[in-house]
């Protein structure tokens, strides 16, 4: 990987940075199985669920994508709502009321191998951003010890309150390029997410790095990875070898 080729790196956090893909795929289990059983759906909820309908999307996208695969319509709700109501935005805050409990009891270690290219990057004064679906990325990356590598974190909460479409969309990728003053394709951008890897190819970025925890080589290559790696320790380069 010659990185002496790009000015920025535009980083997913849950999946990528960080382990928490797996706590936010146990927080929407718990929710969505709860939320099933008290309907008398006898579809289970399922990890493939999760990669098709909620893996990489703004939270109350991903509720309103998988109450439709069982064909289930529930009010629109309001991102005030208490997290038992029964509505699009309840359910949502539901789920993020499971995951912020894991968070708080068990704190986050970020990838061995993603740690060792953000302190590689960060040495050679390559820009960086965060572009994350989850409201919680601030939260996440202060547990993580990693808040001050990142000159950007485009989250949910920013991305709603600039009217930002989220991913698939590549809006928020597009935007934290922008805000680093780098043009898209000066940027790599690097996800774990079908619907991210998707997003930073509508971006027509520079690099477009799938990361392989579950998704899939196939579906990520499908979406628009140019390389996919199943660790952030694979773009390092080898000793001696990259161009300044």
């Amino acid at each position: 990987m010659d990185w002496g080729r790009y000015d920025a790196a535009l980083f997913d956090l849950d999946g990528v940075v960080t382990p928490t893909a797996e706590v936010h795929m146990r927080a929407w289990a718990t929710m969505f199985e709860e939320f099933l059983r008290s309907r008398g759906v006898s579809e289970a909820y399922t990890d493939a669920d999760y990669y098709a309908h909620v893996d990489g999307m703004p939270r109350y996208d991903g509720v309103r994508s998988f109450l439709a695969s069982r064909g289930i319509t529930l009010p629109e709700g309001d991102p005030s709502d208490d997290p038992a109501t029964e509505s699009v935005a309840g359910l949502g805050n539901r789920k993020n009321e499971a995951f912020n409990e894991v968070l708080r009891t068990d704190g986050v270690t970020a990838y061995a191998g993603s740690v060792m290219l953000i302190e590689h990057l960060a040495e050679r004064g390559i820009p960086m951003a965060i572009v994350s679906s989850s409201r919680n990325a601030p939260a996440v990356l202060e547990a993580a010890g990693l808040t001050a590598h990142f000159e950007t974190v485009m989250h949910g909460g920013v991305a709603a309150e600039r009217g930002l479409s989220g991913k698939p969309a590549p809006d928020t990728f597009l935007a934290a390029a922008a805000d680093l003053g780098v043009g898209p394709s000066g940027c790599v951008v690097l996800e774990d997410a079908v619907s991210g890897v998707a997003a930073g190819a509508a971006g027509e970025v520079g690099l477009v790095v799938g990361v392989d925890r579950g998704a899939g080589a196939e579906a990520l290559t499908d979406a628009g990875a140019d390389v996919v790696v199943s660790d952030l320790m694979e773009l390092l380069p080898a000793p001696g070898e990259e161009t300044a």
